[in-house]
Formats: structure tokens, sequence, C-alpha cells
């Protein structure tokens, strides 16, 4: 086996069909030594064609003395010495671990994350939550007080000086009066509800058999309503359905008693239409005057009937504001520990405040048997704590329900196609 390590080349040969013709295995020794020269000389400093005269040459007139005591003492250091001795102008490769290398194993990520532009750190936040806490935001030169937004601020527009009289004053910031009401509770007892609730006992990881079957009852009998109604909807929807394929096959037109055609007799339907309509006669001055007094009659009846629905809705309105406020004064009467006090966020009212999205359904609170966990450490956590405190604050009347916008709505484009393409002129024909 060839102990050398140059690359494979012919014999040289002259090229037969020119300067330029291309040969397997070209010799390339020459362009390697010049490419090993080249990196020799980087290493050691720069390539010297590349320096100028003042860096490779210079003017002694002194001597040096390290080279006159190198000759008195006739020392001659070890070629390990001088072979460590040599250092390259190139830096080495930095091998040291950075934090901040995003350079992993595939599987996890990097610890330390590059954050977006509106990051806000740990200690940010926690000096925002104590700040909120607080009252009052604090800054490093100044202290300031919350923004207000119904403050009146003081605008630049000189709106006193003559020159701008053309200029409409502006008007002062005026404070809803819906700010200073309390908000209505969607509840149908119409009491307000907490915001965190205590749960009820028959939703523990143990609890005692007596709260856990109530409970189970009370959510069953619900879903077996909610059953039934959804069972009487669909009967009626195919009851619908039944009657409108029914229509469908009917084109309309009334069948003929065949019996009375063959006696000789025809049905009021067969006769001309012709004849079934009364000819128009002139009324007499009494007939007319007959028809005003009759017109005039049921005018009034109508108009006493109407004054009467008045006055009984009126009767009715206070006898419901008299029980309003006995039922207010007995409530204010009651003890203020009482816990009904609380209301019922499972029964709300029919139609909710605003707009006609309902209300989201509360979540099924219950465990079946074979779920039941006697340890905390089996349980499994459930639900999740947003979408409660969401649906909290729609109940206590502070949010309003809507639909989520998955996809926004986009601008309407009306495209047109140009009429330039049809204005030629044919030459010769002008």
């Amino acid at each position: 086996m060839s102990a050398s390590v140059d690359a494979p080349q012919q014999y040289k040969q002259p090229s037969r069909k020119g300067k330029k013709a291309w040969r397997k295995n070209v010799d390339v020794s020459e362009v390697q030594d010049g490419l090993r020269m080249l990196k020799d000389e980087e290493i050691k400093g720069g390539v010297l064609a590349e320096k100028p005269s003042e860096e490779l040459f210079t003017i002694d007139t002194t001597g040096s003395d390290q080279i006159r005591k190198a000759h008195l003492k006739k020392h001659k250091p070890l070629k390990a010495d001088e072979i460590l001795a040599q250092r390259s102008a190139i830096p080495a490769v930095d091998t040291r671990k950075r934090a901040n290398s995003k350079v992993t194993d595939g599987v996890i990520g990097p610890k330390s994350k590059k954050h977006k532009s509106d990051w806000v750190s740990k200690k940010e936040w926690l000096r925002l939550k104590q700040a909120a806490k607080d009252g009052s935001f604090v800054n490093k030169d100044e202290e300031t007080k919350l923004y207000d937004p119904w403050a009146d601020a003081e605008d630049p527009t000189p709106y006193d000086d003559p020159q701008f009289d053309y200029l409409e004053k502006p008007k002062p910031k005026v404070e809803p009066d819906t700010l200073r009401q309390a908000p209505i509770p969607l509840t149908a007892n119409g009491k307000q509800v907490p915001s965190v609730k205590t749960p009820d006992a028959g939703i523990s990881y143990n609890p005692t058999f007596e709260d856990w079957d109530r409970l189970l009852q009370q959510q069953g009998q619900k879903e077996v309503e909610a059953e039934k109604k959804r069972l009487e909807e669909e009967q009626k929807e195919q009851e619908k359905r039944r009657l409108r394929e029914e229509a469908q096959g009917d084109d309309g037109e009334v069948k003929s008693d065949d019996e009375s055609a063959w006696e000789g007799f025809e049905s009021e339907y067969e006769q001309p239409e012709w004849l079934n309509k009364k000819r128009p006669q002139r009324k007499t001055k009494a007939q007319r005057n007959k028809a005003n007094r009759r017109k005039e009659a049921e005018r009034k009846a109508k108009w006493e009937e109407k004054q009467r629905k008045k006055e009984e809705q009126a009767a009715q309105v206070k006898e419901i504001a008299a029980q309003a406020k006995e039922k207010e004064l007995q409530r204010k009467q009651q003890p203020q520990s009482d816990s009904s006090d609380e209301g019922d966020d499972t029964v709300l009212r029919r139609k909710p405040l605003g707009g006609k999205t309902p209300v989201p359904e509360k979540p099924l609170e219950v465990v079946l048997p074979d779920e039941l966990q006697d340890s905390l450490r089996l349980l499994k956590p459930e639900g999740n704590l947003l979408d409660d405190r969401f649906r909290t604050l729609i109940v206590q009347g502070k949010l309003e329900s809507r639909k989520p916008v998955s996809q926004t709505r986009k601008a309407k484009r009306k495209q047109t196609e140009k009429w330039a393409y049809k204005d030629f002129k044919v030459p010769g024909l002008e």
C-alpha cells in the first residue's frame, strides 16, 4: 500500500485539444502547497505580501539586549518549549458554555427564551401588582395617582382668543348615570351572587352519603326534564314535517262530488263564479244612516272597553307596588346573617339584560359512584377557574354575554373591469 497522501494524478502529458482541455486527475500539488503556505502565514500573523514595509522592516541602531545575553549564555531551549511558545494570530474557538445557547438535544427547549417586546418580567409584574393593591402607581421620578378618565383635562387650544371664535366650545366630560348604579344580577330571585361562592358539600372528594345522594337526585331530575323537553320538541318537529309533506302533494284543486254529478246535481263548488257574486245595489239614505249609527256604536264600545282595561291595569299596578313594598319591608326586617341573601346562579331569569345571547350553562358538578375518591392525592382536578369567574361576572351583571367572534368581517371589495381596451381605432377608417 502506498504511503502517499497526495491527490491522484496522471503522468504529465501535453494536451492535443488545446490549452483549456479537461483532464482527469490533474496535478494540483502546486495549488495545495500555495494554500498551505498561505494558511501558515495567516497563523503566524498575516500574509507577508499584503503587509506594508513599515510592519516588515525596522532599523535597529542599539541592538537587542536579549540577543546579546543569549549569545553570552549560549543556551539553547528545548524543542518542546519552542512548539509550546508558538502562538497563532487567529483566535481559538470559544468552548465556554453560555446561558443563552439555543443548542438543545431536540427534545427539551432552551432554558432561556427570547421574550417578546411586550413581555413583562416577574419583577415588574410584582411591582405593578403591589401598586394596584396600594391604589397608586409609584414611578422612579415622581409619584402619580391613578388616571381618572372623567376628570377635566387642560386643553392647550386657546378658545378665549378672538381668532378662534368660530371653533365650537368643548363640552365638559359627564360621568354616565349607570356608573353610579349597582349592577343588576341575572338571578331569578334578584339577589346578588358572591364572587367566590361556597361549594356544595355534595361535590367534595369524600362527601357524606346524604349530601352526595341529594345532589345526584337534583342533577338527575334536571337531566330527565331536559330530555323530556327535547323529545317533545322532536315530536313537534316530526309532526310539522309530516304536514309539510302532505301539503306538497296537494295541488289545491277542489274535488267534485261524483255521485251528485251523476244524479244531475252540481255542488256549490262547481257553480260559476259570477253566479255567487251579488250585484252591487245603491243604498238608500236610511240604510246609510243606519250603518253610520252602527259604526259609531261600535267605536264607542271599543273606547269604553279600552278605558276599562286601563283602569284595571292601573289598579293592578298599584296592587303589585304595594306587594313589592311589603316584601321589601319584610326583607329588611330579617336578620342580615341569613344565608338566603345569596342568589342562586343555577336558576336565572328567562331573558338576560341586553343582547339575545344566553348565559353560558353552569358545568355539571357531580361525581358518579365509580369516580368517588376517598383520598385527596388520588383526586383528579376538573373545571376551569377562568370560565367559572367569567360566568360569575355575567350573572352578577358586570359583563354581558356575547358570542365569540371566530372570524372577523372583511371589507367588501367591488371588482370592476376597465373598458379602455374597447377604445381602439382602425387605421384607414377614421
